[in-house]
């Protein structure tokens, strides 16, 4: 398989289009309306409750700036929400280089768009095994798929996505908008991708340790065996 080596690539992107898929969702009420503030024509793609959140955060200004990422694939969620984010349409927005006309093609070949930004955090792994009430399904069910594969594809391709999973960076994130016209440099998306994948390894490597704790006798508690 060929790599695909880059050496052309845009210092300050312009952040137009966002995807936002979180379960912490504090600070977004400030976020939301900063992106936008910096960026009128800015675009917001998300899912679930994060719509719902955001749809009553923008308000009159939602039927213009945002879009649930179902309308934009033109697939609708697993129930319980098990398979939002995942669809070839959104990784070829997450994943595609700007200088390269493959990737060009492709992108116009499904009608899709290429992602600036992707803001997201994770369900709540660590919380959930801290309940004194916990099982083992309660824990299998906040494993989170479709989080840290996107956050992941956006932060390898750091060369072009801005990957936010601290909120603590929100003011930081708007504070460089303001300052390059809605545009975010390279050390600033580089940063953000090593705190990114620093965010994916932890959660991990909390579930790794949890799982290899449990005896599989608590495993056989959750289930009825039906064969």
């Amino acid at each position: 398989m060929a790599m695909n080596i880059v050496d052309k690539i845009n210092n300050l992107v312009l952040i137009k289009n966002v995807i936002v898929s979180v379960y912490d969702k504090s600070g977004l009420d400030q976020f939301i309306p900063g992106l936008l503030s910096i960026n009128p024509d800015i675009k917001f793609y998300s899912t679930g409750g994060t719509y719902q959140h955001i749809n009553n955060i923008l308000g009159s200004n939602a039927q213009k700036h945002l879009i649930a990422i179902s309308d934009y694939t033109g697939q609708p969620e697993m129930q319980g929400g098990l398979v939002k984010t995942i669809d070839f349409k959104i990784y070829l927005g997450l994943l595609s280089e700007t200088y390269n006309q493959a990737h060009v093609k492709d992108i116009s070949r499904v009608q899709g768009i290429n992602f600036d930004m992707v803001v997201g955090n994770l369900y709540p792994f660590l919380t959930t095994i801290s309940s004194p009430d916990v099982t083992v399904e309660k824990a299998r069910a906040n494993i989170d798929i479709g989080g840290p594969c996107m956050i992941r594809a956006s932060a390898k391709n750091y060369l072009r996505v801005a990957v936010v999973t601290d909120i603590q960076d929100y003011s930081m994130i708007l504070e460089k908008l303001e300052n390059n016209n809605s545009k975010l440099d390279l050390n600033t998306r580089f940063e953000l991708a090593k705190k990114a994948f620093y965010h994916t390894a932890q959660y991990d490597k909390t579930i790794s340790e949890y799982l290899n704790n449990i005896e599989f006798s608590e495993v056989q508690k959750c289930y009825r065996f039906m064969l």
